[in-house]
Parts: structure tokens; C-alpha cells; sequence
């Protein structure tokens, strides 16, 4: 099959590139490397079977060009990270709905099978644990920069199910909770390749508030594996599902348990959330998903361990000096 990638260059484009030239398919990467990388993608960008097309899903001609040669489309491009969000509210807003409405738009002609991507984020501060698909979302103030992300995701996810409603298109909605691993930057406010990043450098972890709340880091080839089951599972069509762990750590813990896989002598220091971000920014104590709507349509939960992510991230770090 050929199969376009939007956000190809990013962190999990490039894993899910990788996977599916060596599994013997044709891959087109549309990217506008905003926040992807080329050099994400260089064990695949001499293969025959791999294209890279650098432009921006804003381009609805653009789009529509490339999903018509498509038999499969993985719609991973979005802006993201907590950072490029609350510095950025507006892009992150326009890219990821009108970016979303473009791609699907595109795949309606022909009714492509489409693989959405949405965040935890939609959960908002629900206190309802685990997090269940079917479960109300809980979304902030809208003073509150932070949930614009959500919002507009959520609005992603409406959009896709309609389609699915109105149009019997094949879209699968998948929600990521903080996946992580080999390729991930720091620059965008993602924790955990900062804290090996400071820890390998001998820097002060930074914790952000009081550092107990807690999150479940998932690992991209599990990621990667659960997207490459539901391309294959037409059952899954028109359905949202949770892709991450369920083994939940806080963040001074993780800043704890980076420093004794490195070795550093790095300290921890707690930083209040409003020397780190501008007005307007809301944190959630506890994200926690219930993974068995996943597990019962396709046979698969994300497995890999937080030491396994962490060893994985460090080895990569020491072998490239990559942020």
C-alpha cells in the first residue's frame, strides 16, 4: 500500500515511517518542519519506497493531491507541546483544526481509511480515574490558554465522527497519553527527553510546581505497534480509543528515577508554574487511561516500562548529543 504521513518528520512520524517502509510499503511524508526534522528520517530517505514532501497541511490543494495517491492516511501533524501552546495559542488553534479539516476533507472523495491523532489533553480535569473514551470531557476556562489545545482537538474528534456518521468515511480517532521515547525533543516543554538531557549534562532537573502530579509515559514502538494493528482492523472505524500505559509516576519521582539511570549528580528544583509560563496556563494533577477498549480490538496494550523508556532515551542522547 502507499500511505501518506502528515507530520512525517516528527517524532512519532518517523518511527511509524520506518515501520511501515521496512514492512513493505510505499510512504509519503508530509512535513513542514516546524517541529519535525529532517534527520528524524534518515535511515529511510535513500529508500525507494520513501518520499518526503516538505509543505504544510494548511495547503488544502497540497493535501488533496497527496491523500488522492494514498491508499492510507496517518494524520500525525499538529502543533504541540505545552510550550509552543501557551507562547503560540493562535497557531496552535488554526493548524490543528484547519489542518485537521483539510486532511479529512481530502480523504471524503474517495473515503480513504484515516487515522486521526488527539491527546489526553480532550480529558481536560476530569477526576473520574481511569480516563474512558466514552467518559465527559472537562475543560477549563477559556482565560485559560492552555485548554485552547484541547479545545481544538476535541473539535478534531467531532469533526472525524461526523464524517464517520455522515459520510460512512473510515477514520480511527486515537487519543496519545505522553508518548515518549528515542527522537523526542525537550524544546517544545516535553519532560521527559529534558530531564535526561539536564541529567546527562550535570543541569538542575527542573520540576514544575509542586511536582506531584502524575502522568503515564508511554513508549513510541508500542505507539507505533497499536497504529499499525488498527490500520489493519476495519472494526476500529468510527471509534476513539486511548493509546498509552497505565503505570503512573509523578514528575519528581521521574526526575528521581532519571537520575539514578544516568548516574548525575543533578539536583531537582521546583519551579512555579508562572516563571515558566505566561498568564493563562492550567495544570491537571493526574492522567491516568483505561487501555481496554484498545487491548479488546486488537489484541495489544502498550507493555514497554518507564526504566525501558528511559534507557532508550538516555543510550540515544549519549550516542547523538541531540535536544
Amino acid at each position: 500500500m502507499h500511505i501518506l504521513i502528515t507530520g512525517g518528520a516528527g517524532f512519532i512520524g518517523s518511527h511509524l515511517a520506518e515501520r511501515l517502509v521496512s514492512g513493505g510499503h510505499s510512504v509519503t511524508a508530509l512535513d513542514d518542519l516546524s517541529t519535525g526534522r529532517l534527520e528524524n528520517l534518515a535511515a529511510i530517505s535513500d529508500s525507494p519506497d520513501f518520499t518526503f514532501v516538505e509543505g504544510t497541511i494548511l495547503d488544502r490543494d497540497l493535501v488533496q493531491t497527496h491523500v488522492d495517491a494514498a491508499d492510507v492516511v496517518f494524520h500525525l501533524a499538529a502543533a504541540v507541546g505545552v510550550k509552543l501552546i501557551m507562547e503560540e495559542p493562535s497557531r496552535s488553534i488554526l493548524t490543528n483544526v484547519g489542518g485537521t479539516e483539510n486532511v479529512l476533507h481530502a480523504a471524503l472523495k474517495d473515503k480513504k481509511p484515516t487515522f486521526v491523532a488527539s491527546t489526553s489533553e480532550v480529558y481536560g480535569k476530569a477526576t473520574k480515574f481511569p480516563f474512558s473514551e466514552d467518559d465527559d470531557l472537562t475543560i477549563g476556562a477559556t482565560k485559560n490558554l492552555r485548554w485552547s489545545y484541547a479545545c481544538a482537538k476535541t473539535l478534531d474528534e467531532f469533526l472525524a465522527l461526523a464524517y464517520a456518521r455522515e459520510a460512512a468515511l473510515p477514520v480511527v480517532v486515537l487519543r496519545f497519553f505522553n508518548t515518549t521515547g528515542p527522537r523526542q525533543t525537550g524544546r517544545y516543554g516535553m519532560v521527559l527527553p529534558n530531564f535526561v538531557q539536564n541529567a546527562l549534562a550535570g543541569k538542575p532537573l527542573m520540576v514544575h510546581g509542586s511536582g506531584e502530579q502524575s502522568r503515564c509515559f508511554g513508549h513510541v514502538y508500542d505507539v507505533v505497534e497499536a497504529l499499525m494493528r488498527l490500520m489493519a482492523t476495519p472494526e476500529a472505524f468510527g471509534q476513539v480509543y486511548n493509546i498509552g500505559t497505565d503505570q503512573e509516576v509523578t514528575i519528581r519521582s521521574l526526575a528521581e528515577q532519571v537520575i539514578a539511570a544516568t548516574g548525575s549528580a543533578s539536583e531537582i528544583q521546583l519551579i512555579p508554574y508562572s516563571d515558566v509560563y505566561p498568564e493563562g496556563f492550567e495544570d491537571m494533577n493526574r492522567r491516568l487511561p483505561d487501555v481496554s477498549k484498545l487491548e479488546k480490538a486488537v489484541g495489544f496494550r502498550p507493555m514497554r516500562t518507564l526504566a525501558q523508556i528511559i534507557d532508550d532515551i538516555i543510550a540515544e542522547k549519549q550516542a547523538t548529543g541531540l535536544n
